[in-house]
Protein backbone atom coordinates (compact mmCIF):
# COMPACT_ATOMS: atom_id res chain seq x y z
CA UNK A 1 0.00 0.00 0.00
CA UNK A 2 1.48 3.14 -1.24
CA UNK A 3 0.91 6.43 0.97
CA UNK A 4 -0.38 9.82 -1.18
CA UNK A 5 2.81 12.55 -1.20
CA UNK A 6 0.21 15.00 -0.28
CA UNK A 7 -0.90 13.31 2.80
CA UNK A 8 2.55 12.02 3.75
CA UNK A 9 3.67 16.01 3.45
CA UNK A 10 0.92 16.90 4.99
CA UNK A 11 1.25 15.02 7.79
CA UNK A 12 4.98 16.45 8.37
CA UNK A 13 3.41 19.59 8.21
CA UNK A 14 1.15 19.07 11.00
CA UNK A 15 3.79 17.08 13.40
CA UNK A 16 5.76 20.38 12.50
CA UNK A 17 3.81 22.70 13.97
CA UNK A 18 2.98 20.88 17.18
CA UNK A 19 6.56 20.25 17.59
CA UNK A 20 7.39 24.10 16.97
CA UNK A 21 4.62 24.96 19.23
CA UNK A 22 6.18 23.00 21.92
CA UNK A 23 9.88 24.01 21.78
CA UNK A 24 8.88 27.71 21.21
CA UNK A 25 6.79 28.09 24.29
CA UNK A 26 8.82 25.93 26.29
CA UNK A 27 11.95 28.54 25.95
CA UNK A 28 12.84 29.98 28.92
CA UNK A 29 12.99 34.03 28.67
CA UNK A 30 16.58 34.00 29.15
CA UNK A 31 16.85 31.68 25.97
CA UNK A 32 14.61 33.75 24.09
CA UNK A 33 16.78 36.40 22.98
CA UNK A 34 19.75 33.90 21.75
CA UNK A 35 16.47 32.03 20.04
CA UNK A 36 15.39 35.22 18.04
CA UNK A 37 18.81 35.63 16.63
CA UNK A 38 19.20 31.97 14.85
CA UNK A 39 15.51 32.79 13.53
CA UNK A 40 17.02 36.14 12.36
CA UNK A 41 19.99 34.37 10.61
CA UNK A 42 17.94 31.48 9.00
CA UNK A 43 15.35 34.38 7.57
CA UNK A 44 18.59 35.76 6.23
CA UNK A 45 19.33 32.87 4.25
CA UNK A 46 15.47 32.70 3.39
CA UNK A 47 15.66 36.17 2.08
CA UNK A 48 18.94 35.25 0.16
CA UNK A 49 16.60 32.30 -1.71
CA UNK A 50 13.35 34.19 -2.36
CA UNK A 51 15.76 37.13 -4.50
CA UNK A 52 17.19 33.77 -6.59
CA UNK A 53 13.91 32.87 -6.90
CA UNK A 54 12.32 36.12 -7.94
CA UNK A 55 15.18 36.47 -10.25
CA UNK A 56 14.47 32.83 -11.84
CA UNK A 57 12.20 33.54 -14.51
CA UNK A 58 12.52 34.61 -17.95
CA UNK A 59 12.80 37.84 -18.51
CA UNK A 60 9.79 38.45 -21.39
CA UNK A 61 7.41 37.78 -18.01
CA UNK A 62 7.88 39.34 -14.62
CA UNK A 63 4.79 37.59 -12.78
CA UNK A 64 5.59 34.20 -13.21
CA UNK A 65 4.96 31.63 -10.04
CA UNK A 66 8.32 31.95 -9.40
CA UNK A 67 9.10 35.40 -9.11
CA UNK A 68 5.28 36.19 -7.51
CA UNK A 69 6.23 33.24 -4.54
CA UNK A 70 9.67 35.21 -4.42
CA UNK A 71 9.08 38.79 -3.73
CA UNK A 72 6.35 37.45 -1.27
CA UNK A 73 9.27 35.44 0.26
CA UNK A 74 11.25 38.37 0.27
CA UNK A 75 8.34 40.58 2.00
CA UNK A 76 7.42 37.91 4.62
CA UNK A 77 11.35 37.59 5.62
CA UNK A 78 11.80 41.08 6.00
CA UNK A 79 8.89 41.21 8.03
CA UNK A 80 10.33 38.05 10.33
CA UNK A 81 13.46 40.19 10.48
CA UNK A 82 12.75 43.11 11.74
CA UNK A 83 10.01 42.43 14.18
CA UNK A 84 12.77 39.13 15.52
CA UNK A 85 15.21 42.48 16.03
CA UNK A 86 12.95 44.86 17.52
CA UNK A 87 11.67 41.81 20.15
CA UNK A 88 15.45 40.93 20.98
CA UNK A 89 16.02 44.91 21.49
CA UNK A 90 13.44 44.87 23.84
CA UNK A 91 14.29 42.12 25.56
CA UNK A 92 17.88 43.21 25.78
CA UNK A 93 16.63 46.16 27.58
CA UNK A 94 14.92 44.23 30.50
CA UNK A 95 18.11 42.85 31.46
CA UNK A 96 20.02 46.50 31.72
CA UNK A 97 20.73 48.19 34.89
CA UNK A 98 17.89 50.59 35.66
CA UNK A 99 19.83 54.43 36.91
CA UNK A 100 18.40 55.65 39.84
CA UNK A 101 18.02 59.25 39.08
CA UNK A 102 18.04 59.98 42.88
CA UNK A 103 20.20 61.72 44.59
Amino acid sequence: MEIDPFIFRLSIFILSIFIGYYVVWSVTPSLHTPLMSVTNAISSVIIVGAIIAALAGSSNNIFDTSSIFGYLAIILAAINIFGGFLVTQRMLQMYKKKKNNKK
